[in-house]
């Protein structure tokens, strides 16, 4: 478990790949194996520089397992630059079909590496906050962050 602002956060790496990042415990825990806080360093400092403000996109090895579509939102997702939000609409309409938007939805609720690919970031068509596996506390706390620090540079 690693410690953040929006409560501890839970990392699991296969052969030394981020594949998940989970606000408090994962939901399948008891099929990840033995827990090992060695090997973590990076993602804790990364995250710990993100959360403190002084670090806008993380580099880290990912490896997000999902179908076509959700790799797809998952990908456009990740290039949403840091302080900025995108609507589901408008992410269904750069996979080339706007009546994709609830299928986007549904892949950032599935998104396995939450901050990291900023899922938060993704808001309503009207700008409103909807949907996060997080809940809309964080989801605000992040985008908070986020705005907050953008008027500083």
């Amino acid at each position: 478990m690693l410690a953040s602002p929006i409560g501890p956060l839970t990392a699991v790496r296969e052969d030394g790949v981020l594949v998940g990042l989970w606000m408090g415990a994962p939901p399948d825990a008891e099929t990840l194996g033995t827990r090992d806080e060695a090997g973590f360093a990076d993602v804790r400092e990364q995250l710990a520089q993100y959360f403190s403000g002084n670090r806008r996109s993380f580099d880290l090895a990912l490896r997000a397992s999902g179908n076509p579509l959700q790799l797809a939102v998952w990908e456009l997702i990740s290039a949403i630059p840091y302080g900025a939000t995108r609507t589901y609409g408008e992410l269904a309409r750069d996979l080339g079909d706007r009546s994709l938007a609830q299928a986007v939805g549904a892949a950032c609720g599935r998104n396995p590496l939450p901050i990291v690919v900023p899922c938060h970031r993704v808001v309503g068509a009207d700008g409103s906050l909807v949907g996060f596996g997080g809940g809309l506390d964080r989801k605000r706390f992040l985008l908070d962050l986020e705005h907050r620090d953008e008027r500083l540079f």
